[in-house]
């Protein structure tokens, strides 16, 4: 499974466009990406919590995480277009793959951020809600599964109403297209980012200084 996300990802991860969110010029932007040797050597988690743009912006500003892709998964659909996941015609939500080092960083604390980040009684995050924006953990083996059960049954007894986090056995993850990679740093000044991702990231930094990488420390 690993060699086959690394494959799909490399072309991805070379080079990204920015773009604005309506569509409009273009603008080519370098990056650089983890090599293929580096990012073999670590682990993968895969969550949703809202606009991928959000959930990407804060695991990237996490220790022990190498790197971020958005993209769409739980669904039933091959290869599902930002459009069509909007329509929910689809049954994806926005992902995030995050490719870690477990050394640094365990899964049981990427869980932690997941919950740490959002309103996990609500189907979406505001202001976006439905079915494309639902909050889930996926898992890849028992332990993981375990792990992300146990948490919700934790987080739970901080809320009078029901955690609807689902926790899904992972099964494959769809690479969204290059203009939604990295977003909220490449569009800073967009509306969005402005009004709506930054404010969450920096809620999440001001909750967990401690998990910060020292250039993301407020």
């Amino acid at each position: 499974m690993k060699n086959f996300l690394l494959a799909s990802l490399l072309p991805l991860l070379a080079f990204f466009q920015l773009r604005d969110c309506e569509g409009g010029s273009q603008q080519n932007t370098a990056y650089e990406a983890p090599s293929a040797d580096e990012l073999a050597k670590l682990e993968t988690a895969y969550f949703a919590s809202g606009c991928f743009w959000c959930v990407e912006a804060i695991y990237e500003s996490v220790k022990g995480v190498k790197e971020v892709v958005s993209g769409y998964s739980g669904g039933f659909k091959n290869n599902p277009t930002y459009e069509q996941v909007g329509r929910k015609t689809t049954g994806h939500a926005e992902t995030v793959a995050v490719y870690y080092d477990p050394t640094v960083v365990s899964f049981k604390t990427l869980v932690d951020v997941f919950y740490g980040s959002q309103d996990p009684t609500t189907y979406g995050q505001r202001p976006d809600f439905g079915e494309p924006y639902r909050s889930i953990i996926f898992y890849e083996n028992d332990e993981e599964k375990a792990t992300a059960e146990a948490a919700k049954e934790a987080v739970q007894k901080n809320y009078s109403k029901p955690v609807v986090t689902e926790i899904k056995k992972f099964e494959k993850f769809w690479p969204a297209e290059n203009y939604h990679q990295n977003y909220e740093k490449l569009n800073p000044n967009q509306p969005y980012v402005r009004s709506v991702s930054v404010p969450r990231l920096n809620r999440f930094k001001e909750k967990f200084p401690e998990l910060l990488k020292e250039e993301e420390k407020l």
